[in-house]
């Protein structure tokens, strides 16, 4: 009697598993994900940041020992005017505008990677 549930079950398996040649298949609907366009830019400053020593005063959306990535981006506009600026801040250092501990200098990151550095935290306004 166990054996005839155990194949009963196991029939019953088998059919519901079965593929229904009579019933029409419909073709399957591509579903699109809708993916927010990035910057390379900015995806390339957020993994500059990340390696640098940059975390060690900052943070994205507290004040550390400076400013927060979200006060800086409140701030200033992403002009080209201010990309130089700031990108030179992180190469040569400065002090005064958020208070009086100095940024130290940062020579040995590339003019090119500053700028690219700045666009992401500047990116970081409406977060």
């Amino acid at each position: 009697m166990k054996k005839f549930f155990i194949i009963l079950s196991f029939g019953c398996i088998v059919i519901s598993c079965g593929e229904n040649k009579d019933a029409k298949q419909e073709p399957a609907q591509e579903t699109k994900i809708e993916t927010p366009t990035v910057d390379p830019d900015v995806e390339k400053g957020g993994d500059l940041v990340a390696k640098s020593d940059c975390l060690t005063c900052h943070r994205v959306a507290e004040k550390l020992v400076g400013p927060s990535y979200q006060s800086v981006a409140q701030r200033y506009q992403a002009t080209p005017e201010v990309l130089d600026t700031l990108s030179d801040k992180i190469i040569k250092g400065g002090a005064g505008r958020w208070g009086a501990v100095p940024m130290t200098p940062h020579p040995q990151v590339s003019k090119e990677d500053a700028t690219t550095m700045v666009k992401y935290v500047l990116s970081l306004k409406n977060q």
